[in-house]
């Protein structure tokens, strides 16, 4: 025995290595999964580590500050500026290439609009409310008018950890935004302060009876118990994953998911493509009064856009009878924070700006634009986005990716594996930790303030005293053809119907204004702010 243990402590170090990369080889050779590693011993091994890191080496090293998607390194980085309420200018001039296709240009006004010392933006630079107010048109009980016109779109607990919907929820109560649940049902974190719009999909998340139906007497109730719903959204489909269902893992529904989404734990639940509590356009318009007449909440519906003659028979009989939905969220087809094969995200459903046009022009030509707000989702949270977005016709602005870079996320595109190392989208108890929640709930309301301060900058610049007043004329577009730049009338062939619009002070006071908003308690937060130099110009 003495003689083994002599013969072991003999071997020199560069021994070792040699019998463990023997080990490896031979392990490589032999087994039957790899075909690199049984042709390549060992080195293989290096492959499959480099492909691991290669998304992190592409983004942090390889691309270049405009190169990648979703988001680039310029993007990014003005949200996180933003959200850290710090410098988020660029200089010496833009890097993009203007002359590219569908590059737009905002036309500014010869003489700006001037905003004067009694003026409420005079006093708070970042107050902007929706110029329209949901369920009005259709005499609901309980009218809302967002207070801010960019707020979170729907992004349930579950796809999101508990910290991050949390951070997103106080983030809303801080700038006055409200937050959409998602259709994961609503959560102790979604009930921190912020507006809610509660939204449900074809699961019937947190409204569901013992059998997965809709219960209406369960949405009347979630309703009376919780007043910072202010609306609910009823989900058509979404942009990653427009018209297919999923299905949510027994192993992932523990006892608080279960509570609440109405489930049971450790059973699968499905989610199916299409409602059960409704069919037909005529049974949509049915199912959205009923919820409507039962909790006085003003309806809306959600929908990625394809094809259109079912929107026609919505619009055609919502004007013929006066009912339907009181907003309607136009999801991009560029997918989202929602987990969906490439085949999805990649070719299902039109982009935002084509599936937009589409809609709004039927619902002008049955004059009821006028009568729904209309609310803009898919990539539209900057100030130049959202300036296109108001001349075609959007109130709000939802933002779900950038409301998650506003709070940490790195953009490594984990979502979907439960993996996210940031730990805003996952269910990891240990990557929830690293967010603090008061901090991050300061940035993401840090986030929502300077965009609407940067946005009304840029009406002000145009001429207007609110970006509802923007026209399809006010922005152009490069075409890349002999035209060179256009205005949007011209490339999308209409013009938005005029919003009724008399002044920021009227919005101010409006009884119906959300967000917990006080003209009285905000000059002393704004004052406060100033003093501290918190308010960046």
């Amino acid at each position: 025995m003495n003689e083994i243990l002599n013969f072991i402590g003999n071997i020199p170090w560069w021994g070792w290595i040699i019998a463990i990369v023997i080990v490896v080889a031979l392990y490589d050779i032999f087994q039957k999964k790899h075909t690199i590693l049984h042709n390549f011993p060992v080195v293989g091994h290096f492959r499959y580590m480099l492909e691991s890191i290669g998304p992190e080496l592409r983004q942090y090293i390889v691309a270049n500050n405009r190169e990648e998607l979703p988001f680039n390194r310029i993007e990014r980085g003005w949200i996180y500026a933003s959200a850290k309420n710090e410098n988020n200018y660029e200089g010496f001039g833009t890097d993009r290439d203007i002359y590219e296709p569908n590059y737009i240009f905002v036309k500014n006004a010869m003489m700006p609009f001037k905003v004067e010392d009694k003026h409420p933006n005079a006093k708070d630079p970042y107050f902007l409310a929706c110029a329209k107010v949901m369920g009005i048109a259709h005499g609901r009980r309980r009218p809302f008018r967002p207070a801010s016109v960019i707020n979170v779109s729907a992004m349930s607990f579950g796809s999101l950890s508990a910290r991050a919907v949390e951070s997103l929820n106080i983030g809303c109560k801080l700038s006055h935004a409200y937050h959409n649940t998602g259709e994961g049902g609503l959560s102790p974190y979604h009930k921190k302060g912020g507006d809610v719009i509660f939204h449900f999909g074809t699961g019937y998340f947190g409204v569901r009876d013992n059998e997965g139906n809709f219960s209406l007497e369960k949405i009347k109730k979630l309703t009376e118990d919780n007043p910072q719903v202010r609306a609910i959204e009823v989900k058509l489909s979404q942009g990653a994953k427009p018209g297919k269902g999923g299905v949510l893992p027994g192993k992932k529904i523990t006892q608080e998911i279960a509570d609440i989404r109405h489930v049971e734990v450790g059973k699968d639940v499905l989610s199916p493509p299409s409602h059960s509590a409704f069919k037909g356009t005529d049974g949509l318009i049915d199912f959205v009064e009923s919820i409507a007449e039962s909790t006085g909440l003003p309806v809306g519906i959600k929908a990625a856009i394809g094809k259109l003659d079912d929107w026609e028979k919505l619009a055609s009989k919502m004007a013929e009878t006066g009912k339907g939905p009181d907003f309607i969220t136009v999801d991009g087809g560029e997918g989202g924070t929602g987990a969906a094969p490439p085949s999805f995200a990649d070719h299902v459903a039109l982009p935002w700006i084509y599936g937009f046009s589409a809609i709004y022009q039927i619902f002008k030509k049955h004059n009821l634009s006028d009568k729904i707000v209309f609310i803009g989702s898919g990539k539209l949270g900057f100030p130049a986005k959202a300036v296109m977005a108001f001349a075609m016709g959007v109130d709000c602005i939802n933002v779900a990716r950038e409301a998650m870079l506003s709070i940490g996320c790195i953009q490594a595109k984990l979502c979907h594996t439960n993996e996210c190392p940031s730990g805003v989208a996952t269910q990891n108890k240990w990557k929830q930790m690293g967010i603090n929640v008061d901090v991050k709930s300061v940035r993401a309301h840090y986030y929502f303030k300077n965009f609407r301060k940067e946005l009304l900058e840029m009406t002000h610049a145009a001429g207007y005293e609110h970006p509802c007043q923007f026209t399809m004329d006010d922005v152009e577009m490069a075409t890349g053809d002999k035209n060179m730049i256009n205005d949007l009338s011209q490339v999308f062939k209409y013009n938005k119907v005029k919003v009724q619009f008399d002044d920021t002070k009227t919005l101010q006071s409006c009884e119906h204004l959300g967000g917990g908003y006080k003209v009285k308690e905000e000059k002393q937060v704004m004052k406060k702010a100033i003093k501290n130099e918190e308010v960046r110009y």
